[in-house]
């Protein structure tokens, strides 16, 4: 999108600057002169001599880094021309296995039905698709998948080790529980250009578990409609850039524990119009949580979105709780067609310890326009960062005081006041607020218009664990069988959660409004991935 532009910005002006000259000479006088525009030229040249070697300008010119995939076709089946087909329909099993081998499929279509059900498909890969495992390479490309089967997974890659590259595809799934991509146990999942589309409940388009890995998609549009299914729900590090992602019922991305989302340059649009659970009465785009499943290490969360686009359509922007979390927004468009929506809501919900279990949030923007309220509980706290030319018009716990909040504005950011304010410390020059007819209320005391201000950042709270919960549809983790042998380790060696070996007493955690369908672990366990439990029936039908 931008990024392309502005990385070659000085080639254009050069020939530019070509075009004016060669003009000018050809059309005869001007009222400039033409010694003025030879100088210019003249140092043009000298930098076209050294090769554009100015590396704090300019980068080295490398066609494999500057491919704009938004300006890229999105395939569809009518485009793909179908050389191969291979299919499964029995419950557990898979139309393509890649087991410690590379395989390599272009042309192809692959179709799965036959269910499968709890934590041997969505921690292990029972019954996808297409399934890569034990350190395979795994290369696909104009591929065309359909999944009709519950807990049928498109394309997953499981275990460390294992590499699955897709491009150029389409995955469609219609059963519930059945993401687009899946990455658990360390996996690594690498696409570009794809076109996903899933129908079902608990379906993310871009999905992770327990393990988590590293997924990395670059260009294509990623589609859901499904109650519970997010595009993106990360228990991994997943990043995207240069894609459209839509939800039309549900969150547009999860991120739970200490894991990672990062957007670049992309188009999301989210209408949560569906709850999931009865642990959240709040309609959001994103929601940042710890949901004390086990899947995911507690610790630090981060959504980072730079250069991109953001269309909500109900509620919230921003929904943080249980948690801690880093915000970064970088020259971002952020639209809220919800007009009673909060931009950040960080409040306590179902999940977690009651008292305890609010969102700690730092937020950080840079060069960014913020509407909309803040919402920050007393269970919760906010530390807030406007830098460079930022702007927020809004107000902070307008109904009084709550949880604390650290406000510190820097650069020529400004914050206008749409509501009085109550926040615990403040940080700003004296040209930084304009209280627009409001008032503002520092740690009790009330702000003066054109005042400068030194405070300091307020300290998170500890989010606590509490009792596992039940998952409001019965499609979380444990809603199926206990498979045979031990259930992987917490990758932090924690046994007072799902992990221990032991099956937990009374019900399985509940899982938010997003992918109910056991997201996993935070950050990649030690060691080697879990193993997969003796008595897997999975088998390749081709």
């Amino acid at each position: 999108m931008r990024k392309g532009f502005y990385r070659y910005a000085k080639y254009y002006a050069v020939i530019l600057s070509l075009g004016m000259i060669i003009g000018l000479s050809g059309c005869g006088s001007s009222g400039s002169s033409e010694d003025d525009y030879d100088i210019e030229f003249e140092e043009e040249e000298e930098d076209e001599d050294e090769d554009y070697a100015d590396e704090d300008i300019d980068e080295e010119w490398d066609e494999s880094e500057d491919v704009d995939y938004m300006d890229m076709d999105v395939p569809t089946k009518d485009t793909i021309t179908v050389s191969e087909t291979k299919e499964s329909s029995a419950d557990g099993e898979h139309a393509i296995t890649a087991d410690g081998e590379t395989l390599e499929f272009t042309d192809i279509k692959v179709t799965k039905s036959g269910d499968a059900d709890g934590d041997e498909a969505d921690f292990y890969g029972e019954n996808a698709a297409v399934f890569a495992t034990n350190g395979a390479t795994l290369n696909l490309t104009h591929l065309i998948l359909e999944s009709n089967g519950t807990h049928a997974n498109g394309v997953f890659s499981y275990g460390e080790g294992t590499t699955v590259n897709v491009s150029d595809s389409v995955i469609e799934t219609s059963g519930n529980c059945s993401g687009g991509l899946m990455t658990t146990g360390g996996g690594t999942m690498n696409a570009t250009n794809l076109n996903i589309h899933t129908t079902g409940n608990s379906s993310a388009a871009i999905r992770s578990d327990r393990g988590g890995g590293t997924v990395t998609v670059e260009g294509g549009s990623y589609v859901t409609d499904g109650t519970g299914s997010p595009v993106i729900y990360s228990t991994a590090d997943i990043t995207v850039s240069d894609a459209t992602l839509e939800s039309t019922a549900s969150e547009g991305v999860v991120v739970e524990g200490k894991n990672s989302v990062t957007l670049d340059c992309v188009e999301l649009t989210a209408d949560h119009s569906k709850l999931n659970s009865d642990k959240s009465e709040n309609y959001n785009a994103v929601m940042i949580y710890q949901s004390m499943s086990g899947d995911a290490d507690q610790g630090t969360a981060t959504f980072t979105m730079s250069d991109s686009t953001l269309t909500n359509k109900k509620g919230d922007i921003f929904f943080v709780n249980n948690t801690q979390a880093v915000i970064t927004l970088q020259n971002d468009e952020i639209i809220n067609g919800d007009t009673d929506g909060l931009f950040l809501r960080a409040a306590a919900a179902g999940w977690g310890q009651e008292g305890s279990n609010g969102g700690n949030v730092t937020l950080k923007a840079g060069d960014q326009q913020i509407d909309g309220d803040i919402l920050v509980d007393e269970v919760s706290t906010l530390n807030m960062y406007l830098t460079s030319e930022s702007i927020f018009n809004g107000a902070i716990n307008s109904d009084g005081q709550a949880g604390d909040v650290y406000v510190e504005i820097t650069g020529e950011s400004k914050w206008t006041l749409s509501a009085d304010s109550y926040i615990t410390s403040l940080t700003c020059s004296a040209d930084s607020i304009d209280l627009n007819g409001h008032k503002l209320y520092v740690n009790g005391t009330e702000y003066k218009e054109g005042s400068e201000s030194s405070g300091e950042a307020v300290e998170a709270k500890v989010s606590e664990g509490g009792e596992m919960q039940a998952p409001p549809d019965g499609n979380g983790p444990g809603n199926g069988e206990k498979p045979e042998g031990e259930p992987p380790a917490k990758p932090d060696g924690d046994t007072s959660g799902p992990g221990n070996g032991e099956k937990p007493e009374g019900e399985p955690p509940a899982k938010p409004d997003g992918d109910t369908s056991g997201p996993g672990n935070g950050e990649k366990p030690e060691g080697e991935p879990p193993e997969k439990p003796e008595g897997e029936s999975s088998a390749d039908s081709d």
